[in-house]
């Protein structure tokens, strides 16, 4: 039987362009996420561009709308690409998962080739695939001359160059890429060198980013819809009206920010 293949489409991104709440497919509303603020309402948002950053706080509900997405997208709740195994990363947790059997999507066409990275989980999927492509490579060595040592090594690098190098390997072909703090192991240098990388995806006209930051550095690219998650759920916002202007007053005297709010 021959394998069925993925269409690809000469449209531009965004192709996800607008994702809802359907309520009548909420059982209990004293459940999570469905108790959260935001979902109190009509949750209802359209992507206006390629690339869409979100902030707020933490609790807000950032990474449970981009699971619940990434749920929608047909992508693990735990990370990884679309028919990617569940990676167990031995610890008890409550995600999203259950936002995606309740929220509806409008695709222009429905592109779920892509990733959905999570900082938390991505050194258990860094090393499933690291020894799966080596058992791959082991099993056709002799075979196509294939050599183990051309398999993926994402855990010899240090913390913030196995991201880069991973993102550099897996995000640059079409589809949606939903991106949960992927600063949380880049020095302001690295973030630079995620930025070059996320213009590259924006250029190519052929990836959807949809990506939850704290990084004031994230937040200021140029073509994004930059976004406030608070209570009424998600609202425009400029990098000036975030939380920049902490990082700003610390800039401007960090000895004397420091004693300060150690003194509250």
């Amino acid at each position: 039987m021959s394998r069925t293949r993925r269409r690809q489409t000469t449209l531009r991104a965004p192709y996800l362009r607008r994702v809802w709440l359907d309520r009548s497919r909420v059982e209990d509303w004293e459940a999570y996420p469905f108790c959260l603020p935001i979902f109190r309402d009509e949750f209802d948002h359209s992507f206006e561009s390629a690339v869409t950053i979100i902030v707020g706080e933490n609790g807000a509900g950032k990474s449970t709308i981009l699971e619940g997405i990434a749920g929608l997208a047909g992508f693990a709740s735990t990370g990884g690409r679309k028919g990617f195994q569940e990676i167990d990363g031995g610890g008890i947790e409550i995600t999203g998962e259950e936002l995606s059997s309740a929220l509806r999507g409008a695709w222009v066409p429905k592109v779920t080739d892509g990733w959905f990275f999570r900082a938390e989980t991505f050194f258990s999927i860094a090393r499933y695939m690291d020894r799966s492509a080596v058992s791959a490579a082991q099993a056709m060595e002799g075979v196509f001359g294939a050599s183990v040592q051309e398999a993926p090594d994402y855990l010899s690098f240090s913390h913030g160059e196995g991201f880069l190098v991973f993102f550099e390997e897996r995000c640059q072909k079409q589809g949606i890429y939903i991106f949960d703090e992927p600063e949380s192991a880049l020095s302001p240098a690295r973030q630079m060198d995620f930025l070059k990388l996320l213009h590259r995806m924006d250029l190519s006209g052929n990836c959807q980013v949809i990506m939850a930051t704290h990084a004031p550095l994230m937040m200021a690219y140029p073509n994004a819809q930059l976004l406030r998650l608070g209570k009424y759920g998600l609202e425009p916002v400029t990098v000036e009206q975030t939380d920049y202007r902490v990082m700003r007053e610390f800039c401007a005297d960090p000895r004397g920010f420091v004693e300060a709010t150690l003194a509250e």
